[in-house]
């Protein structure tokens, strides 16, 4: 063997891999970088909820709620915002994830699986399916009574989690299976941003909202303008969040909005920058040449100030933004959110109550059997129709299962619950209740029946 193999051999047995690694270096889909982040994030996640329900539950469970409520303030001069640390996760910190989310929306509208119309059409059309079938559900269950407002709550896929489980399957299912559910999961975000601004505001100001429809506007002049410094955008983002939390709307979609701001547009073409790049690495050898210490020649440290700007240049700052937001949304952002809404008292003695209630049904029912019903049956017709076709590789069955993934809802369902039910102790209590049981159970069967469908040709 070649020493250079040795090498390499040694390597790859120093390397120490986590349990679904090397099942996933099997995936080979365009959304390969962001399908690992969301199964490590689901994990996170997983772990974030354990820990929460732990203290929510133990010795700790005074100060755990107590830390929820503590009063957090900003003040400048005679301004300030007073607000819970639990409200400024949901109102503040969850901007970062709709940020995020929003980026996602827009590359996927411009280049990825929901640019081309004939191949997002079955994801699309699964998704409105998905959304309208389990808010039925629930509105079945709670019609007429004051808990018919967290109808939207069984609306929301998890995407973290349900790619993160079908990640583990990834040796037993066809990587198209993969690229739809990404794809679903994104329609459904979608969704569930345009249901939070329609129908989760609360009383409007006119005249904040007036301020705020102004900083959008200013947002689009930027990206028209030419400008691809990110400075300017989150300046102005900071500004519409406080205008939007005046307003009524839900403060966090001023990340969606900023999100869709964001340039898509690089600074130089690629062929422009490949001629460039040559003529910066002839000067960065001669100027090497001349002196190899780049703390005392200035000639080289200009070349790769240069070098640098022009890759920049050549990226889109959509691109830079989602690839550096990504980690900590999904590391940090997501699991505390999870840590601090996962908390649920749960009351063994109070089981049968707690199963028999209409919120806590309406959003299990919806989430495990509205998702599978939407999912299949909108999928079904559009193929019926002719309108959609099943991704490269995969059988009908396989979406099925899919779709039974769809009914993992925890951060959206969770958000949207806190934002519904905010008033509501109880209600809101039964509905996380629901979302954590639907999660858990959504996802085992839906694991299940794809480990079952692996075994068939």
């Amino acid at each position: 063997m070649p020493e250079q193999d040795q090498i390499e051999n040694r390597a790859e047995k120093g390397i120490v891999y986590a349990p679904w690694e090397r099942a996933f270096d099997r995936v080979l889909t365009p959304f390969e970088e962001f399908i690992h982040r969301q199964t490590t994030s689901g994990l996170l996640l997983i772990v974030s909820a354990i820990v929460a329900l732990v203290l929510a539950n133990s010795f700790a469970a005074e100060a755990y709620f107590h830390l929820l409520y503590t009063p957090l303030s900003i003040h400048i001069g005679a301004w300030g915002i007073d607000m819970s640390l639990h409200h400024w996760v949901n109102d503040g910190l969850m901007a970062l994830f709709f940020f995020v989310v929003g980026m996602e929306l827009k590359r996927e509208m411009l280049v990825g699986e929901l640019a081309d119309l004939r191949q997002a059409a079955l994801p699309v059309i699964a998704a409105i399916g998905g959304m309208v079938v389990p808010a039925l559900i629930y509105l079945a269950i709670n019609h007429g009574t004051d808990a018919a407002r967290g109808w939207g709550i069984p609306m929301a896929t998890d995407i973290a989690f349900a790619v993160g489980a079908l990640v583990l399957l990834a040796s037993r299912v066809p990587k198209a299976l993969i690229t739809f559910l990404v794809a679903l999961a994104i329609a459904d975000d979608l969704g569930a941003v345009v249901v939070i601004a329609l129908f989760y505001t609360q009383q409007l100001a006119l005249n904040w909202l007036a301020v705020s429809v102004v900083l959008v506007l200013l947002l689009f002049v930027l990206n028209f303008a030419g400008i691809r410094k990110v400075l300017p955008y989150f300046g102005v983002a900071i500004l519409l969040w406080y205008a939007l939390l005046q307003s009524g709307v839900h403060a966090t979609l001023a990340g969606v909005l900023c999100a869709f701001a964001i340039p898509a547009r690089p600074k130089y073409d690629p062929v422009l920058f490949s001629g460039r790049i040559k003529e910066l690495v002839e000067r960065f050898d001669a100027s090497h040449q001349q002196g190899g210490n780049i703390m005392t020649n200035e000639k080289l440290y200009s070349v790769v100030q240069t070098l640098e700007q022009g890759v920049r240049g050549v990226q889109t700052p959509l691109q830079r933004l989602e690839h550096s937001w990504h980690l900590p949304v999904a590391f940090l952002v997501i699991p505390i959110f999870a840590l601090i809404n996962a908390g649920i008292p749960l009351q063994l003695g109070a089981l049968g109550e707690t199963l028999t209630h209409p919120v806590m049904l309406g959003v299990l029912l919806g989430l495990v059997l509205g998702k599978f019903i939407g999912i299949t049956s909108a999928c079904w017709l559009a193929l019926r129709l002719g309108i959609g076709q099943l991704p490269s590789g995969t059988r009908f069955s396989q979406i099925a299962a899919v779709s039974v993934l769809g009914g993992i809802g925890f951060t959206m369902s969770i958000f949207i619950a806190e934002l519904g039910f905010a008033a509501q102790p109880e209600y809101l209590l039964m509905a996380k209740t629901g979302v954590l049981a639907a999660s858990l159970l959504a996802g085992v069967i839906g694991f299940a029946w794809l480990w079952h469908l692996g075994h068939k040709p």
